[in-house]
Protein backbone atom coordinates (compact mmCIF):
# COMPACT_ATOMS: atom_id res chain seq x y z
CA UNK A 1 0.00 0.00 0.00
CA UNK A 2 2.58 2.58 1.14
CA UNK A 3 0.24 5.46 0.31
CA UNK A 4 0.73 9.03 1.36
CA UNK A 5 -2.46 10.52 2.75
CA UNK A 6 -2.00 13.88 4.45
CA UNK A 7 1.70 13.08 4.74
CA UNK A 8 0.95 9.93 6.75
CA UNK A 9 2.28 6.68 5.36
CA UNK A 10 -0.14 3.76 5.58
CA UNK A 11 0.66 0.05 5.51
CA UNK A 12 -1.21 -3.16 4.82
CA UNK A 13 -1.10 -6.05 7.24
CA UNK A 14 1.24 -7.86 4.85
CA UNK A 15 3.67 -4.94 4.94
CA UNK A 16 3.51 -4.72 8.74
CA UNK A 17 4.11 -8.46 8.97
CA UNK A 18 7.17 -8.06 6.77
CA UNK A 19 8.48 -5.05 8.72
CA UNK A 20 7.86 -6.54 12.16
CA UNK A 21 8.64 -10.17 11.46
CA UNK A 22 5.32 -11.21 13.01
CA UNK A 23 3.01 -13.35 10.88
CA UNK A 24 -0.24 -11.74 9.76
CA UNK A 25 -2.15 -14.26 11.87
CA UNK A 26 -0.22 -13.18 14.97
CA UNK A 27 -0.92 -9.52 14.28
CA UNK A 28 -4.64 -10.34 13.98
CA UNK A 29 -4.52 -12.46 17.14
CA UNK A 30 -2.74 -9.75 19.13
CA UNK A 31 -5.41 -7.29 17.99
CA UNK A 32 -8.21 -9.72 18.94
CA UNK A 33 -6.86 -10.19 22.47
CA UNK A 34 -6.20 -6.47 22.90
CA UNK A 35 -2.41 -6.55 22.95
CA UNK A 36 -2.54 -4.31 19.87
CA UNK A 37 -5.28 -1.67 19.81
CA UNK A 38 -8.02 -2.00 17.20
CA UNK A 39 -6.50 -1.12 13.85
CA UNK A 40 -8.29 1.35 11.58
CA UNK A 41 -10.05 -0.17 8.59
CA UNK A 42 -10.10 1.21 5.08
CA UNK A 43 -13.57 2.63 4.46
CA UNK A 44 -14.08 0.91 1.12
CA UNK A 45 -12.14 -2.38 1.37
CA UNK A 46 -12.49 -2.85 5.16
CA UNK A 47 -8.87 -4.07 5.23
CA UNK A 48 -6.68 -3.06 8.15
CA UNK A 49 -4.68 0.10 7.54
CA UNK A 50 -1.64 0.63 9.77
CA UNK A 51 0.01 3.98 10.36
CA UNK A 52 3.64 4.64 11.41
CA UNK A 53 2.72 4.47 15.11
CA UNK A 54 1.01 1.09 14.58
CA UNK A 55 4.08 -0.23 12.75
CA UNK A 56 6.43 0.95 15.50
CA UNK A 57 4.19 -0.64 18.12
CA UNK A 58 4.11 -3.94 16.17
CA UNK A 59 7.92 -3.88 15.98
CA UNK A 60 8.13 -3.29 19.75
CA UNK A 61 5.82 -6.26 20.34
CA UNK A 62 7.86 -8.36 17.92
CA UNK A 63 10.96 -7.63 20.00
CA UNK A 64 9.21 -8.79 23.17
CA UNK A 65 7.92 -11.85 21.32
CA UNK A 66 11.44 -12.60 20.04
CA UNK A 67 12.81 -12.79 23.59
CA UNK A 68 10.07 -15.25 24.50
CA UNK A 69 8.10 -12.94 26.78
CA UNK A 70 4.65 -14.23 27.69
CA UNK A 71 1.59 -12.34 26.52
CA UNK A 72 0.73 -11.32 30.08
CA UNK A 73 4.26 -10.01 30.65
CA UNK A 74 4.06 -8.17 27.31
CA UNK A 75 0.82 -6.56 28.47
CA UNK A 76 2.46 -5.41 31.70
CA UNK A 77 5.58 -4.19 29.94
CA UNK A 78 3.63 -2.25 27.32
CA UNK A 79 1.26 -0.76 29.92
CA UNK A 80 4.22 0.34 32.06
CA UNK A 81 6.05 2.02 29.17
CA UNK A 82 3.83 5.08 29.38
CA UNK A 83 4.35 5.37 33.15
CA UNK A 84 8.06 6.13 32.81
CA UNK A 85 10.05 6.32 36.04
CA UNK A 86 6.99 5.40 38.09
CA UNK A 87 7.09 1.87 36.61
CA UNK A 88 10.83 1.59 35.99
CA UNK A 89 11.42 -0.89 38.81
CA UNK A 90 8.63 -3.14 37.54
CA UNK A 91 10.09 -2.97 34.02
CA UNK A 92 13.50 -3.97 35.36
CA UNK A 93 11.93 -6.84 37.30
CA UNK A 94 10.04 -8.08 34.21
CA UNK A 95 13.20 -7.97 32.11
CA UNK A 96 15.38 -9.58 34.78
CA UNK A 97 12.84 -12.40 35.12
CA UNK A 98 12.89 -12.86 31.35
CA UNK A 99 16.69 -12.84 31.37
CA UNK A 100 16.66 -15.67 33.94
CA UNK A 101 14.23 -17.66 31.78
CA UNK A 102 16.49 -17.20 28.76
CA UNK A 103 19.54 -18.27 30.76
CA UNK A 104 17.71 -21.42 31.84
CA UNK A 105 16.68 -22.12 28.24
CA UNK A 106 20.28 -21.61 27.10
CA UNK A 107 21.51 -24.01 29.78
CA UNK A 108 18.94 -26.63 28.79
CA UNK A 109 19.88 -26.24 25.14
CA UNK A 110 23.55 -26.71 26.00
CA UNK A 111 22.67 -29.92 27.90
CA UNK A 112 20.70 -31.22 24.91
CA UNK A 113 23.63 -30.45 22.61
CA UNK A 114 25.96 -32.35 24.95
CA UNK A 115 23.50 -35.25 24.92
CA UNK A 116 23.57 -35.35 21.11
CA UNK A 117 27.38 -35.24 21.14
CA UNK A 118 27.49 -38.17 23.56
CA UNK A 119 25.01 -40.14 21.43
CA UNK A 120 27.12 -39.51 18.32
CA UNK A 121 30.22 -40.73 20.17
CA UNK A 122 28.31 -43.76 21.43
CA UNK A 123 27.09 -44.81 17.99
CA UNK A 124 30.53 -44.23 16.46
CA UNK A 125 31.93 -46.51 19.16
CA UNK A 126 29.25 -49.11 18.41
CA UNK A 127 30.06 -48.90 14.69
CA UNK A 128 33.78 -49.40 15.32
CA UNK A 129 33.29 -52.04 18.01
CA UNK A 130 35.17 -49.97 20.60
CA UNK A 131 33.80 -51.46 23.83
CA UNK A 132 35.86 -49.14 26.03
CA UNK A 133 34.39 -46.05 24.32
CA UNK A 134 30.90 -47.58 24.54
CA UNK A 135 31.29 -47.83 28.32
CA UNK A 136 32.73 -44.31 28.58
CA UNK A 137 29.80 -42.84 26.65
CA UNK A 138 27.30 -44.84 28.70
CA UNK A 139 28.78 -43.35 31.85
CA UNK A 140 28.65 -39.90 30.28
CA UNK A 141 24.98 -40.42 29.38
CA UNK A 142 24.22 -41.53 32.93
CA UNK A 143 26.00 -38.48 34.38
CA UNK A 144 24.16 -36.18 31.98
CA UNK A 145 20.84 -37.84 32.81
CA UNK A 146 21.49 -37.06 36.47
CA UNK A 147 22.33 -33.47 35.58
CA UNK A 148 19.05 -33.32 33.69
CA UNK A 149 17.43 -34.73 36.85
CA UNK A 150 15.84 -37.65 35.04
CA UNK A 151 14.44 -40.43 37.23
CA UNK A 152 17.22 -42.91 38.01
CA UNK A 153 15.37 -45.87 36.51
CA UNK A 154 14.89 -43.98 33.24
CA UNK A 155 18.45 -42.68 33.09
CA UNK A 156 19.94 -46.16 33.73
CA UNK A 157 17.65 -47.69 31.11
CA UNK A 158 18.74 -45.02 28.62
CA UNK A 159 22.43 -45.77 29.20
CA UNK A 160 21.87 -49.53 28.74
CA UNK A 161 20.18 -49.07 25.39
CA UNK A 162 22.46 -46.30 24.12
Amino acid sequence: MNTHTDKAQLYTIREVASLSGLPESTLRYYETIGLIHTITRDSSSKHRVYNEHDVNFAVAIACLNAIGMSIEDMRSYLKNRSLGAQAANEQVELLETQKKRLAEEAHNLELRQRYVDIKIAYWRAVASGDTTEIEVTREQMYALAQELKLPKALSKEETKEG
